[in-house]
């Protein structure tokens, strides 16, 4: 079964249980991964949707942000969760660890030596850990790993 068919079948079940919340969060999932396949005329493939996840979940966890910044819990509660049903559709994410070692491969692979050298090693290590990890925070790993940051 496809992400996709794994989302509209959640979509049903949510409808026959009556959760409100969880319908509205994969509305809201599945009119983002439809609006992207009308404006590319594509079909969205797993890796797609996955990335289109991804992104909500990014914005979401800046709308968090803007909200406790303007001292609005209730809709960064509200955010919170959409976030967490949204993470369910994800991979496990790596461990500390498990990033680490990515990182130091793609490093020793790439031959990279300073901070020049950044965008081959990101780019390796955002193929091999889509999904997984946050590109926000793997990114001052590898600052931090090739003595720029």
């Amino acid at each position: 079964m496809s992400l996709k068919e794994r989302i509209t079948q959640d979509m049903k079940d949510a409808m026959r249980s009556g959760d409100k919340e969880r319908l509205a969060t994969i509305r809201m999932l599945q009119a983002a991964i439809k609006q992207r396949e009308v404006d590319e005329r594509i079909t969205l493939d797993d890796v797609q949707v996955l990335a289109a996840i991804e992104k909500m979940v990014k914005q979401r966890k800046e709308a968090i942000t803007q909200f406790e910044a303007g001292g609005r819990t209730d809709l960064a509660e509200k955010e919170a969760a959409e976030i967490k049903q949204l993470q369910a559709y994800l991979p496990q994410q790596l461990s500390p660890a498990e990033l680490e070692a990515l990182i130091v491969a793609a490093v020793a692979e790439t031959g990279a030596a300073n901070i020049k050298d950044m965008g081959k090693v990101m780019g390796l290590v955002k193929t091999r850990a889509a999904g997984r990890a946050d590109m926000g925070a793997v990114s001052a790993l590898i600052k931090a790993k090739l003595g720029g940051g």
